[in-house]
């Protein structure tokens, strides 16, 4: 709809300016008649050129956060939603972010409420985001609620900071060890078996077993880089699957120390996520739906699910969590004192902050656990692999000694 700027003067004789948006001149003057205003001019101003953005780019959590608090202070500033989007359009940096807001914002001034226009950019505003902005609508205190969501967004993705650098770092290591070891059983080694040939000798077995581990990479890298890939899309494929899910998800929570800081994981953020619910003035029923699909694992949403469906029966969460054998009495303990008193929200709170605590100190045990294992592979790997082609050489001196 283009948007007009005019001049008119009231039945008065006052004189007044501003600008409209109507279908045509017409509808214009006949708006302005209704307000008591002849139309003296009107200009049509020029459209802006949109700036190219992908409405369907996955946005940094970060970018999000800052969005959101910004949000939350001008709306508790008095300003209103549509202004605040406005003034936010134009100081984004990320350009998919800046059309996205820029998009909602002329949603709402055509009649949309806040969370129906959020809805339509699930990959930047999830449905914990949409469904905890319709409460605040509802409830009148979308700044409050803003305000939550950015603080639980900070966390989250502290949380699962922790956690991946408790995964990358070892990873990265083996990673790393196993490249080492292709570029000298493929590129170093032959070059000491040529050197041995000329030498005639019997090789020690350590030294005949790596130079035939190097023959066997040579003639079949192709192969096993293949069978690598394969392996990968079928491993993506079946985790994919209902069935494949589960059980990959239950062995996860079976590895020594590994499962244990998983399901400290998913506990803390479960209880976080749905303490912001619950105190934000989300039904229980929804806040359980919105929690199992942000567990991170299938184990535990199928138990978030079930307490669920109980609750939806007329009995207490703490009895099917308690039953499910996967969150730890603790957490249990909180829940039912917090069903009991009228307190869950401030309860899971409380469970969260433990858990996240408890988290970051298994983190910060794990490194330093690791970093010695680290260390004896790295020295079991390749100074095996050197001692072996190594023996030869240090025979032959003992025997021309």
């Amino acid at each position: 709809m283009p948007v007009y700027e005019w001049v008119g003067r009231t039945l008065d004789g006052v004189a007044q300016k501003g600008t409209m948006s109507a279908d045509s001149e017409i509808s214009l003057r006949i708006n302005l008649r209704k307000n008591g205003i002849v139309l003296i001019k009107a200009t049509e101003k020029k459209r802006e050129a949109k700036e190219k953005y992908n409405p369907k780019a996955k946005i940094k959590i970060m970018d999000v956060v800052v969005f959101t608090r910004q949000l939350s202070t001008m709306i508790t500033s008095g300003l209103p939603l549509v202004q605040s989007l406005q003034i936010l359009s134009n100081q984004v940096e990320d350009k998919n972010l800046k059309g996205i807001v820029k998009e909602v914002k002329e949603k709402i001034e055509g009649g949309s409420s806040f969370a129906d226009a959020l809805k339509d950019y699930p990959q930047c505003f999830d449905s914990l985001y949409v469904n905890l902005v319709r409460a605040g609508e509802e409830a009148g205190m979308i700044d409050t609620v803003l305000l939550r969501l950015a603080t639980y967004m900070e966390k989250t993705a502290k949380l699962k900071k922790k956690v991946k650098s408790a995964l990358i770092y070892p990873a990265s290591i083996v990673v790393v060890a196993i490249g080492v070891v292709m570029v000298l059983l493929i590129f170093v080694i032959p070059v000491f078996e040529t050197m041995f040939k000329d030498m005639g000798a019997t090789l020690p077995a350590p030294t005949q077993f790596v130079v035939n581990l190097s023959r066997l990479v040579k003639s079949y890298i192709l192969h096993m880089f293949g069978s690598l890939v394969f392996l990968f899309f079928a491993f993506k494929k079946y985790y994919s699957t209902e069935s494949g899910r589960k059980k990959i998800d239950k062995l996860l929570l079976k590895i020594p120390l590994f499962g244990l800081l998983l399901i400290k994981t998913s506990v803390a953020r479960v209880a976080r996520t749905l303490a912001t619910l619950l105190s934000s003035g989300v039904p229980i029923l929804d806040s359980l739906n919105i929690v199992a699909k942000v567990a991170g694992n299938k184990i535990v949403e199928e138990a978030i699910l079930n307490a669920k469906a109980r609750i939806s029966e007329g009995k207490s969460m703490s009895e099917p969590m308690a039953e499910s054998g996967v969150f730890p009495p603790m957490v249990v303990q909180m829940v039912e004192v917090g069903e009991s008193t009228g307190a869950l929200d401030s309860m899971l709170n409380k469970v969260a902050d433990f858990y996240e605590d408890d988290v970051d100190n298994m983190v910060s045990n794990l490194m330093t656990l690791m970093e010695p294992i680290i260390m004896v592979f790295l020295g079991v790997i390749l100074g095996g692999l050197i001692i072996s082609m190594y023996l030869p050489i240090f025979q032959l001196g003992q025997a021309v000694g």
